[in-house]
């Protein structure tokens, strides 16, 4: 259950209007997610959110936009964020990911969050080879 209540009507407010817009313009398609109907409770926080994600997943960078979605669905695991994880597999079945890819990617998952829990519970010193500055 939320700990808000979206307004209904948003859209008259023209700065989430412009937000919105902006969403539909950005992803070519008409469909707001829930997440910005929720944070347009603050207009701050929806501009400042939308335009950082924006900068982040939008813009084109040295990241295709398929890898992008699974790092962020692969941290959203790690956060436990449900909301995430459904938001951004779609992405990146939006943006070709396949089911051999995904499957192969939650053994990826998998795997890294049982040997993280191995290093963490062993406190395995780092090696001195993995520093930046060695290399």
């Amino acid at each position: 259950m939320s700990t808000i209540t979206p307004a209904q009507n948003l859209e008259i407010n023209p700065r989430i209007k412009a937000v919105f817009d902006d969403i539909r313009a950005t992803r070519k398609s008409d469909f707001i997610n829930n997440l910005w109907h929720y944070l347009a409770f603050d207009i701050e926080l929806l501009e400042d959110t939308w335009r950082e994600v924006k900068v982040v997943m939008a813009k084109p960078s040295h990241l295709d936009p398929l890898t992008k979605e699974l790092i962020y669905a692969a941290v959203s695991i790690a956060n436990s964020c449900e909301y995430c994880i459904h938001s951004h597999t779609a992405a990146a079945r939006s943006k070709g990911m396949s089911d051999k890819q995904y499957a192969e990617f939650l053994s990826i998952v998998s795997l890294a969050g049982r040997t993280n829990h191995l290093l963490n519970g062993l406190k395995v010193p780092i090696d001195k080879e993995f520093n930046h500055e060695n290399s």
